[in-house]
C-alpha cells in the first residue's frame, strides 16, 4: 500500500463521502447552513443541486450527523426510482412506522400525518431527504408537493430536502411543476473548486491522513486541477491513482507526468473551467435572520 511509503495513516483520497474529510468552501458552507437553517426554522421545501462529484452526498451526510445530534427524526432515500406508492411505503418504513405494506395510499397518508403530529407535539420536526432527486418521476414529485400540505396553522410538519444534479433545477423550472417550485423556501447550488481551493483541498486531505511533506508539488496540483476541472470526486480519483503510480516508481514527490498518465488511463481531458471561474466570482445570497448562527454550528 502507498500509505506506508508516503507515511500516511490512511488513504486520503477515497471516493466514499466521509464527513471527516469535509472541505469547507463558501458554497459548501452556505449549502450546509441553508439546510440546517431550513430544517430548524421549518421552512418546508429546500433544494440543493450541483454537478456530479461536487460533494452533495457528503453535505447530506454532514446534515444527517447534525440531525442525529439534535435528535430530529429523518428519512433518507438514496434510490428514488420508485412509484408514488412505493415511495410512501419506503418513507414510513424508514421512519419506523410498522406494517405499511398492507395499507392503501389513503391509510399511509393518515399514518404519516399522525406520526408527524406526534413528533410536532414533542416540540420537534421530521425531515425527508431525497438524494438523486433529478431521477424522481413526475408523479412522485407531485406527491411530494402534496406532502407539504401536512402542516399546522404556523408550521410545516414535514421538512423536505431534494438534492440532485443540475437537471433537477431544469425539472423544477418546468411549467408542469410551477406549484411545487412556488413552495421552495431555500435553494442553493454547489460549484466546482477553484484552482486555489483545489490546492487547499489536496493539502487538507493529505494533512488529515498524516502527511509529513508536500507530496504533490504546485505544478502537479495545477495539472490535477486542469484534468479534474475542480470536481472533488475526480480530484480524489486522480490523486489516488497518482499515489499508486508514484509508490510503484518509488517517487517521494508526484510529478506532473504521473498525473498525465493517470488522466490518460481515466480518459480525462483538460477543458474550460467555467464552473470553477463562476465559483470564484459568483455572489452568494444568504437567507435573512439567523443564518450566520447555522453557518457557525454546522461547520
Amino acid at each position: 500500500m502507498y500509505t506506508t511509503f508516503y507515511g500516511l495513516s490512511r488513504p486520503p483520497f477515497e471516493l466514499t463521502p466521509d464527513p471527516e474529510f469535509y472541505f469547507q468552501t463558501p458554497f459548501h458552507n452556505e449549502g450546509l447552513a441553508n439546510l440546517c437553517y431550513g430544517v430548524q426554522q421549518r421552512k418546508g421545501f429546500i433544494v440543493l443541486t450541483g454537478e456530479v462529484g461536487t460533494g452533495k452526498t457528503l453535505l447530506v451526510n454532514r446534515l444527517m450527523n447534525w440531525l442525529a445530534g439534535k435528535e430530529i427524526r429523518f428519512s433518507h432515500i438514496s434510490a428514488p426510482r420508485l412509484t408514488s406508492l412505493e415511495f410512501l411505503q419506503y418513507v414510513l418504513t424508514d421512519l419506523g412506522i410498522p406494517s405499511v405494506f398492507s395499507l392503501s395510499k389513503a391509510q399511509l397518508l393518515l399514518q404519516l400525518n399522525a406520526f408527524l403530529i406526534g413528533v410536532h407535539r414533542m416540540g420537534s420536526t421530521t425531515v425527508l431527504i431525497v438524494d438523486e432527486a433529478h431521477l424522481l418521476d413526475w408523479d412522485v414529485l407531485e406527491e411530494l408537493r402534496l406532502l407539504t400540505n401536512l402542516e399546522t396553522a404556523s408550521h410545516k410538519l414535514l421538512q423536505i430536502i431534494l438534492t440532485g444534479q443540475p437537471e433537477l433545477d431544469l425539472k423544477l423550472d418546468s411549467r408542469d411543476l410551477r406549484q411545487l417550485k412556488q413552495r421552495i423556501a431555500l435553494r442553493c447550488r454547489l460549484k466546482p473548486l477553484t484552482r486555489e481551493q483545489t490546492a487547499d483541498y489536496i493539502t487538507e486531505r493529505l494533512r488529515h491522513a498524516g502527511a509529513k511533506w508536500k507530496i504533490f508539488p504546485d505544478p502537479t496540483v495545477a495539472r490535477i486541477h486542469e484534468y479534474a476541472q475542480g470536481i472533488p470526486r475526480l480530484i480524489n480519483t486522480v490523486c489516488d491513482s497518482a499515489l499508486i503510480s508514484g509508490c510503484a516508481q518509488q517517487l517521494r514527490f508526484i510529478p506532473p507526468e504521473c498525473v498525465d498518465e493517470t488522466a490518460e488511463d481515466f480518459r480525462l481531458h483538460c477543458g474550460p473551467l467555467d464552473d470553477a471561474r463562476d465559483a470564484s466570482s459568483s455572489t452568494i445570497h444568504p437567507v435573512p435572520g439567523d443564518l450566520q448562527k447555522f453557518r457557525n454550528t454546522a461547520s
